[in-house]
């Protein structure tokens, strides 16, 4: 007797790393147990874990990513096949991985490393590339990543690159978000005034920010329309 298929997953738990993220992803995916994790380690590993348990079949992480590969411009899609975290390689689910778009044209693929802090400085990406040769890093999708494998649920990982490996970002872009995934805005006023050098390099990363979430948003409006895709985010 023939084995019946296993149902393809419609209740996915989805982690990013902002507030803005979360409200932008509540826009696709209606539904969905989503979380942000404020960007930071405590929140990844409590966030994964709660989404982990919340009843969920499946784990999603989307969001942006800092760029290693020094070719990668603000905007480039990634749907990676592993993510390294911890000394490990965690395999995403080939067919979460092509509802979310792996294989299109202009879509990377290859690893996404994991960082548990904030990297800024251009060298540091640099030689993290040379050693891990994986095209971009963030902060959430290792947690997500190992909750899943824990948990026996099938994850994938769709991040945009937001700040180029070719770029420093000021020192004020690791400290002022908040545990919530929200903006620390005293915090960013009073280092902004102490050290207003700082300002073209926000200036910056936000024009890269805005170039990664409208690429997001156009890459995922137009999966919205694929069948596979609709079911999940229904």
């Amino acid at each position: 007797m023939a084995q019946s298929a296993q149902p393809s997953p419609s209740r996915p738990g989805i982690l990013v790393g902002l507030k803005a993220e979360a409200r932008f992803i509540r826009q696709v995916f209606p539904h969905a147990a989503i979380a942000a994790s404020g960007a930071c380690r405590a929140g990844a590993l409590r966030e994964a874990a709660r989404l982990a348990a919340c009843g969920a079949d499946c784990l999603l992480s989307f969001g942006l990513a800092a760029g290693l590969d020094p070719d990668l411009p603000a905007g480039s899609i990634i749907v990676p096949e592993k993510v390294s975290a911890w000394g490990s390689a965690y395999t995403a689910d080939a067919t979460l991985r092509h509802i979310l778009g792996a294989g299109q044209s202009g879509v990377l693929s290859g690893s996404l490393l994991h960082s548990d802090d904030v990297v800024l400085n251009a060298d540091e990406k640099a030689r993290l590339f040379a050693s891990s040769h994986c095209a971009a890093l963030d902060m959430e999708s290792g947690f997500l990543a190992r909750a899943a494998d824990e948990a026996g649920l099938p994850f994938a990982v769709l991040r945009v690159v937001c700040d180029p490996a070719t770029r420093s970002l000021p020192s004020i872009a690791g400290t002022v978000l908040s545990p919530d995934g929200g903006l620390k805005v005293g915090a960013l006023t009073k280092s902004l005034l102490r050290h207003p050098g700082q300002i073209p390099g926000l200036i910056a990363l936000g024009r890269d920010a805005g170039m990664a979430r409208s690429a997001m948003q156009t890459f995922l409006n137009h999966q919205r329309a694929q069948p596979a895709f609709a079911r999940l985010a229904a």
